[in-house]
């Protein structure tokens, strides 16, 4: 198969306050408003080379409005949605903000996606303008501010089965999963369109509400950044819910923390790089560190949250043995 993708370009999300969830992203998180356009506000990482990155439309609940992968040229666009629709999912072709002609559609679980290959790049102001050339503008003055949109991490209720209709008709390869200690259930896969662990992260769920999120993430230069942000964050009264600590799978150091719709966000750094076309996906078990690589601590049961909300915890499914219920309600619970 051809590269067909190159990388996530930006997220959409819904918030019921855009303007508390605007002002965190600007102040707390560190990002910059660039354009405002029918009720959606777009903003942008200090490292981002394109016109945005995230995206705040007005909804009744957090959720996942589009994840949107740029395509690797004009072709590919074409051959991505060819083979999008041969599978007897159809979507739409549409003209979207600072991305041309662009398409849409909702994969097989529910989850909406955008495709597109035009891009506007970021052009910066005089006093905000970099002196280097390849930054697109000066480094945020705000401390931990990320330079990039990194990822988004989705939840469904077949994660080989997503993972799978992701590869085949898309191209994304898939670098690991994690599996059951107790059984042989999956709960959790990576995926990515390039040399990144992950860009496409997918958790269990158990719920039957179709295409929720997890959570999204940004990437930090360093991991002297990352601590410095989860300082600032709890100075500022913002709660950390998971770490720092490092991920067995992928290797970055990670921080979670939530916005004020309850959305969680990630930020991240470290990890490896993969260039290998034939890579096979290793299977992790959680006592051999696939979320905490020390193995010295428990993902707190918050994490299974995904949004919106469900009638179910991410990581648990009906009719399961007791014996097993519990790891599935928190699939991290053990950590060697």
């Amino acid at each position: 198969m051809i590269t067909l993708l190159s990388h996530l370009s930006f997220v959409a999300i819904t918030s019921p306050d855009v303007e508390a969830s605007v002002e965190f992203y600007k102040t707390e998180v560190g990002l910059t408003e660039v354009a405002r356009d029918g009720g959606r506000v777009y903003l942008r990482c200090w490292g981002d080379h394109y016109r945005y990155s995230v995206v705040v439309v007005p909804g009744d609940e957090p959720a996942l409005e589009t994840m949107a992968w740029r395509t690797s040229s004009a072709e590919a666009l074409e051959e991505a949605v060819r083979r999008v629709e041969a599978t007897g999912v159809h979507g739409e072709w549409f003209d979207g903000f600072a991305i041309g002609r662009a398409y849409r559609f909702t994969g097989p679980w529910g989850h909406p996606m955008t495709l597109h290959w035009d891009v506007e790049r970021h052009g910066a102001e005089p006093h905000v303008a970099s002196i280097y050339p390849d930054r697109p503008e000066k480094r945020s003055k705000i401390a931990g501010a990320p330079r990039q949109l990194d990822h988004v991490t989705i939840a469904t209720s077949d994660v080989d089965g997503f993972a799978a209709w992701y590869r085949d008709v898309l191209g994304f390869r898939i670098m690991a999963r994690t599996v059951l200690d107790e059984a042989p259930i999956s709960v959790f896969s990576v995926l990515t369109t390039n040399e990144k662990s992950h860009d496409l992260g997918v958790v269990l769920d158990g719920s039957t509400r179709a295409g929720r999120v997890n959570h999204y993430a940004f990437w930090v230069d360093t991991r002297e950044e990352l601590l410095i942000a989860a300082d600032t964050l709890m100075e500022s009264g913002v709660p950390i819910e998971y770490g720092p600590s490092i991920h067995g799978i992928g290797e970055q150091t990670f921080l979670y923390y939530r916005e004020p719709s309850s959305l969680r966000i990630e930020l991240n750094t470290g990890g490896y790089r993969n260039y290998v076309p034939d890579w096979e996906p290793n299977t992790w078990k959680p006592s051999l560190g696939s979320s905490n690589f020390y193995r010295n601590g428990a993902m707190p049961m918050s994490m299974t949250e995904s949004f919106p909300a469900a009638d179910g915890p991410s990581a648990t499914e009906e009719g399961v043995p007791d014996e097993i219920r519990e790891a599935l309600l928190n699939p991290y619970k053990k950590h060697g």
